[in-house]
């Protein structure tokens, strides 16, 4: 079987900004903003009916910015954020409709989990980089560091509840490979073009990400 997982990104940043776009227009300055910042990766989620728009807008004019597609939570959206340009996708969870249909378009895909039970069945399927989700309901640290002694083989990029009052203590686990927030790219910063705010969290995110 080929896994759609993929356990080295190819983007350097170990935050992932999570991101609700509701106007298109707001998406190619908002990647320069974020790359401007020292984060090359964005997880445009489907919670909009501009992301699919946004996200090919993003693959389009800032090939450099990793422009992933979140909330897939339906088989079809897959094909859906493939054709927009996506390079990768995550989910909140995984049914196995969308497993299938990640596998069948060799889609590099995060599939979310909660539950032990839950890493071990897509740890099955070939995956070792999962999302926690939400991560802060899921037992946060605590969670991550129980997980980490039976299913050592398996990462995880928690997203729900970081923040960058915590960002630091999750990315220092050995298993998180990286985490994931929307504090980065505030819907008023958005609404009102202040990419200049938005490079300034990234910054803030990055050395926050770097700090031992």
């Amino acid at each position: 079987m080929t896994t759609t997982c993929f356990t080295r990104p190819a983007f350097k940043s170990r935050v992932v900004p999570v991101i609700v776009i509701k106007d298109p227009a707001h998406a190619v300055p908002l990647a320069h903003a974020l790359l401007e910042g020292g984060i090359d990766v964005m997880e445009i989620t489907l919670r909009s009916g501009a992301a699919l728009q946004a996200i090919e807008a993003v693959a389009r004019a800032v090939p450099e910015m990793h422009t992933g597609a979140g909330t897939v939570t339906r088989a079809a959206e897959v094909q859906q954020v493939i054709d927009a340009g996506a390079g990768f996708a995550l989910s909140p969870g995984c049914t196995d409709g969308v497993f299938e249909a990640v596998r069948s378009a060799r889609l590099p895909f995060i599939p979310g989990v909660m539950t032990p039970g839950e890493v071990m069945r897509w740890r099955d399927e070939g995956f070792s980089l999962m999302k926690l989700f939400p991560a802060l309901q899921a037992g946060g640290l605590g969670m991550l560091q129980a997980l980490g002694a039976p299913l050592p083989d398996v990462r995880f990029c928690p997203t729900g509840g970081v923040s960058p009052a915590n960002l630091r203590d999750f990315l220092r686990l050995p298993n998180v490979a990286m985490a994931g927030g929307s504090w980065l790219t505030p819907a008023d910063a958005l609404a009102n073009g202040d990419w200049t705010r938005i490079t300034a969290l990234a910054r803030e995110a990055i050395e926050l990400s770097n700090k031992p």
